[in-house]
């Protein structure tokens, strides 16, 4: 049973946000358990004998397969539906979780042989979180009328920075307190719960919840028909790979993620080894960009939809990812080139929450060009999105021992303006014609 009690046919009852509000927690516990080896990291690497740059290579794995599963993670989901999609993989996140937290020492392992498991587990464990946010463009394009892509997709993306701010924090204080393994241990659950509760009460689309009346099956179907009940067509990801909007997007993805990343892998590490924290403080700062991120990209997602009904979505969505990738290009340096330790954290920290004042337009962006076939679009734009996730893993730790650490953190702002300019060229009011 997904309710209880008899239900009101004549209102809305608002079940597409639950629906939503449960792919919200899925993106938070699919950030937790990735980004824990971002600040685990820091020990396990001391306790197991690794350099900086071998720590690099097991991020940039999770990197590189977050990055190749996405185009296929968006087929999976197209073809088996959200519902069973999204309750594999969590299931898959706890188990390679627990994994890493059973790595022997050293003693037991060579560190070269504890170095390749890690590296495969991390890869496995990209390889599985690839599909989240595919499967959660698809759920958004099923579950909310056309007028309100933008806010969902920025609310998902306050998932993931509340996943991480809460990571920094925690697990700093569980690997002090209890040893980088059981930080892992730990967190495992988080996986089978939201998994058990998902499949308990998600559905594929509207028309499969008992519990969606009328009232709220017209309004989520407004102006758009029957095409949220009608299954992707066959061989759609041949169209979306030749579509040009999905592949300005997927150019411009990759190079704002770049400075995404630079925070998810080398923040903690950054504030630590060269900043100065103590581990804990580090842990805490650590927190701050991705507090910041979850209030911007909800700012962002609505001031979309927003412009998206004022003045359409070709400049709704082109405005707030200009004006927020400019800023990135401008607070990274400020925030590299700052003495004070604290203003760094403050200049950086305002600099990755415009980073995620972009992530709704982006993601309404793809679904209104895409339609129905949106999570193999999303997959694909998210795949350049995430590609550069393992390009910055292994960049940025080779610029910062051999140039420094200030040339490291601005490499971002190349990225930041190229991706302004892409941007002038993307055109979110194109949608795809079937059969082309």
């Amino acid at each position: 049973m997904t309710h209880t009690g008899p239900v009101d046919v004549n209102r809305d009852t608002y079940i597409r946000w639950r629906i939503f509000t449960l792919a919200i927690i899925a993106s938070f516990v699919a950030y937790v358990l990735r980004s824990n080896m971002s600040i685990a990291g820091d020990a396990l690497r001391k306790d197991l004998g690794f350099s900086l740059s071998e720590l690099g290579l097991i991020l940039a794995a999770n990197a590189w397969a977050y990055a190749i599963f996405q185009f296929p993670g968006g087929v999976f989901s197209d073809h088996v539906g959200p519902r069973k999609a999204l309750t594999v993989i969590m299931v898959i996140w706890g188990v390679i979780t627990i994994l890493t937290g059973l790595i022997p020492d050293t003693g037991v392992l060579p560190v070269s042989a504890a170095l390749l498991l890690l590296i495969v587990l991390r890869f496995m464990y990209g390889m599985a979180m690839a599909p989240v946010y595919p499967i959660t463009a698809g759920v958004i394009f099923r579950w909310f009328p056309s007028s309100s892509w933008a806010l969902p997709n920025g609310l998902s993306s306050t998932g993931l920075t509340l996943g991480a701010a809460a990571t920094a924090p925690a697990i700093a204080w569980a690997a002090q307190n209890y040893g980088w393994r059981n930080s892992f241990l730990l967190a495992a659950p988080l996986a089978f719960i939201t998994a058990a509760v998902w499949w308990w009460y998600g559905r594929d689309t509207p028309g499969q919840h008992p519990a969606v009346t009328p009232v709220e099956l017209e309004l989520i179907k407004a102006g758009r028909g029957a095409d949220i009940e009608i299954p992707p067509e066959p061989g759609a990801w041949k169209k979306v790979l030749r579509n040009r909007n999905i592949l300005l997007l997927t150019g411009a993805y990759f190079c704002m993620c770049y400075t995404f990343y630079i925070f998810f892998n080398w923040f903690y590490i950054y504030l630590v080894d060269v900043r100065g924290f103590k581990a804990l403080e580090g842990g805490f700062l650590a927190a701050a960009p991705w507090i910041t991120g979850a209030i911007t990209a909800t700012l962002g997602g609505a001031l979309c939809d927003h412009l998206c009904v004022r003045i359409g979505p070709r400049w709704g969505c082109r405005l707030p990812a200009v004006v927020g990738l400019s800023l990135v290009s401008v607070l990274l340096v400020g925030g590299a080139m700052a003495d004070n330790p604290y203003t760094a954290v403050v200049l950086l920290s305002l600099c990755f929450g415009c980073t995620q004042l972009t992530e709704g337009a982006f993601w309404y962006a793809a679904i209104s060009v895409a339609g129905r076939n949106s999570a193999s679009a999303c997959g694909i734009m998210n795949t350049g999105g995430n590609a550069v996730g393992g390009v910055g893993a292994l960049l940025i730790p080779v610029i910062a021992e051999h140039v420094g650490w200030i040339p490291a953190l601005a490499s971002g702002s190349v990225f930041a303006v190229t991706g302004v300019v892409l941007w002038l060229f993307i055109r979110a009011d194109e949608v795809m014609e079937a059969g082309k």
